[in-house]
This record gives C-alpha cells, structure tokens and sequence, in this order.
C-alpha cells in the first residue's frame, strides 16, 4: 500500500465474512509420547526456552539504523519516523523488548505480528504487537492474505472487537512457510522430537515424585484380602512415597519380605537420552550446544567458532527477514532501507573489537576519530587525519630516525675466472667462476658454477 492509500485510507474491501481461513492445519497436537506440544507447554523444557532466548535476546542487543541511497553510499537518515521507531517502537516497549518479543514470537508459533499505527501524513507512529493466538488469517476472494485481529484491552486478558487489517498494513515476520503465506512453526515441523523431551522430562519427575513406589515390592507368605490390601497401599503412600518421606524406617508384619527391584536413572540411561535430547531441540533452533551451556562434546576449536557459526547461520537469516519485512511493510520510499548491524555482537569481546579497528585503521579503511565514534567516545581535536601507520617489529627503528639510502650501482664489467679442478658427486669437475664487477671495481655479485 502506498503512501496516498495510507493517507486517504484506500484499500481493498474488507468484508467480514469475505475470505477463508487459515492456519488451523499445521497446529501442533498431541504426539506418540502421549504430549500436547504448544508453545507453552515446550518452553517448560529449558532447552527450548534457552534457544528461543538466545536467538531473540542476541538480536534484541543488536543496533539498528536507517540508511537512504544517494547513487553509489548511502546516508544515515536520523530523523525519518521510522528511526524513532527504532528507540521506541511503542507506548509500551523499547526497541529491544520488541525485536526479543518479535522474534520469540515467529519461533514458537511460526509467525509474529504487529500493526503499524500511522499518522494524518500516513507516516508510521508505532508498531503495536499482536499475540498470534489473537489473529485469524485470513485469505480474501481476490488472493489477499487479511488478518483478523482481537486485541488485548488489558494486560492480563480481556479482548476488544475484531478488526480486519490487510497484508500492508502489518509488519508480518514469518519462520519457513510452506504456502508462501504463513510461516510455519518448528513445534509442528518436529513435534516428536519435543514430545519426546517433554516425555522424558515427566518421567524423570515421576520417578523423584514416587521414590518409594518403584523402589521394591513387599511379598507376603499368603494371600491377602482386599482390605488388607488397600490398607497397605495406603501406609505406604502417606508415609513413605515423596521426597520429605525418604529414607524413613519401613515397619513389616505378618511374615512380610521387602524385595528391591529399583532401577537407577544411570542403568536405565535416562542421563544419556536427556543429553541426547538437548542436542536434538539445539538443532531444531540451530543454536550451538555451548551457547545453551551444553559442554558435554566441548573442544578448544568449537566452542571459539560457536558464535561465529550462532551469528551467521541463526543470527544472519533473521536478520535479513526483519530487514526485508521493514522494506515490505513499513518503508514508502525505495531509497530507504533499515540495517541491523551484526557486529554489535563484538561488543563483549574487547579484544576483537580493537583488532579489527587496528586493521581498518592500518588499512586506511577508518581514521582514529571515526574509530573514537564507533566506541562512543568523544572525537580528537586535529588539524590534519592522522598518516597511516605500517605495524613494525621490535628490530625495527623508530619512525623518527633517519634511515640510511640504499644506492644501487650498474655492473659495468663481467669477468670469467676459472677455478681448480674439484670433485663433485665423486667425478671430477672444474669450478668456473663468475665476478660481476661495478663502475668503481667492486664485487657486485660472484657465481660458480661447476664443468665435469
């Protein structure tokens, strides 16, 4: 939608009941392990909850600046409305708790959405965030992807009257579709790997929740009744099952013989598939296992490429989907373009930082103000650019002194003086040998060469 539709409040007929929906199948359900996979259910395996929080956090702490295209540089544009949006996206979030919000969002449903609230001018005020529980899409008679939005008129519920806003009209970020529409969500796409998890986490619980229960049977030397039966059970789940009922002395009567039949989480491997776990969900995310504080196959060599292969094969990619989507959705003019700036990554990291200043510095590419600028610091009064200095070695003098001129002088004259006869790889030979003398006399450069 351009910017006089957007002024004038022109679109496409926005009929109610106009349009099918969307959505509804690739929603995640209930897994062979007998689990429901949602969005919250999963982020209760902190796997998951740390590779959402990663990718989203990572991108959060990233800058983000407006550039416009003048023929072959572009410029820093300071005050377009859409630079305000990114310090302050909205009444209610920075800039920083929105991409984290956007991202989060697009990562456990697939899709995040928020509506961009313009001005009379048709300019952008706000990006104003939509749960995606809250939005029904829907695809219009003519082709047009809508969305039905119910928004939230308090904070922890609560809803207002629908609105139908078109594809133009929302910054809609999606993960991988299949549709070319929607995004679909890594929960759907692999919903046995996390039901599994999920499975594997419960039962652990249940082993800790029923110590006792599993840990042996008492045998009796006859049968005993109905009563006799539940009576046991009962004395044996109030004070002996649970984790404050552990350890405690077991009373036994009427010829009763306990019999240990436990099995210990190291026999039944549940250690190993809980491990084996992490590194399934980390690929699901395509988050390295050390940035998740999994250490297990830890080396020197890969835990110093992990955030190099976290910032370009998960950081990269949703970086450049928010970067398109801003050039959809919210720019009018062509020129403009938002940047996302990935070596904001570097800031933790002092030492690479300063060294790829260094190199820039050495290789003409930046100045020491600009340098200054980058660091946040204030720029140095000078009345010329500081000269480009070559790194030297320790041997090396120092710039201010004065080195002596090197005079290369022509060879004038070749003489050819044969040499005594030697023996070389056992025949005899004779050594002939070239001087090559300059104008004044002197040797200038001697070749020997040896004649079998």
């Amino acid at each position: 939608m351009g910017i006089f539709d957007r002024i004038l409040r022109r679109g496409e007929t926005r009929a109610a009941t106009a349009g099918s929906s969307l959505g509804s199948a690739f929603a995640p359900g209930a897994t062979s392990a007998g689990h429901l996979v949602n969005a919250r259910i999963v982020e209760n395996l902190s796997t998951v909850m740390a590779c959402v929080g990663a990718n989203a956090s990572a991108l959060a702490s990233l800058p983000a600046y407006v550039y416009r295209r003048e023929g072959r540089g572009r410029t820093e544009v300071n005050d377009h409305p859409v630079s305000r949006l990114t310090r302050r996206p909205n009444d209610a979030q920075t800039w920083p708790d929105w991409i984290e919000w956007t991202v989060a969002q697009a990562l456990l449903h697939g899709n995040a959405l928020s509506v961009i609230d313009y001005d009379g001018a048709g300019r952008p005020l706000a990006l104003r965030p939509i749960p995606w529980g809250n939005v029904q899409p829907i695809l219009l008679a003519n082709g047009t992807l809508a969305f039905d939005v119910v928004a939230h008129t308090a904070p922890w519920g609560g809803t207002g009257q629908p609105r139908r806003f078109l594809a133009g009209e929302v910054f809609h970020l999606r993960d991988r579709s299949d549709d070319g529409l929607l995004g679909r969500s890594r929960l759907s796409r692999a919903p046995e790997v996390l039901g599994n998890a999920l499975a594997l986490q419960e039962w652990t619980g249940a082993m800790w929740r029923n110590a006792a229960t599993p840990a042996g049977a008492l045998k009796f030397p006859s049968a005993l009744t109905k009563e006799q039966v539940d009576r046991i059970r009962w004395q044996l789940e109030q004070g002996f099952t649970g984790t404050h009922n552990a350890r405690k002395a077991l009373i036994l009567e009427s010829g009763a013989e306990w019999q240990s039949i436990s099995v210990s989480p190291e026999d039944a491997e549940v250690l190993a598939s809980r491990r084996f776990s992490v590194e399934e969900l980390c690929r699901v995310y395509q988050v390295p296992p050390p940035l998740v504080q999994d250490y297990s196959n830890n080396t020197f060599t890969n835990s110093a490429q992990a955030a190099l292969w976290f910032a370009q094969f998960a950081l990269g990619p949703w970086a450049r989907k928010i970067e398109a989507e801003f050039a959809r959705s919210v720019f009018t003019d062509p020129a403009l373009h938002l940047e996302i700036d990935l070596s904001g990554l570097m800031r933790g990291d002092y030492a690479a930082r300063w060294q790829a200043h260094e190199i820039a510095v050495r290789n003409g590419i930046l100045d020491a103000n600009e340098v200054r600028e980058i660091e946040g610091w204030n720029p140095r009064a000078e009345t010329a650019p500081p000269a480009v200095q070559e790194p030297r070695q320790r041997s090396e003098r120092r710039a201010d002194d004065a080195a002596p001129a090197i005079q290369f002088r022509p060879v004038v004259n070749v003489n050819v003086e044969p040499a005594p006869v030697t023996v070389v790889d056992n025949h005899p030979a004779r050594a002939v040998q070239t001087v090559e003398r300059d104008a004044d006399g002197e040797i200038a450069r001697t070749v020997t060469a040896y004649e079998r």
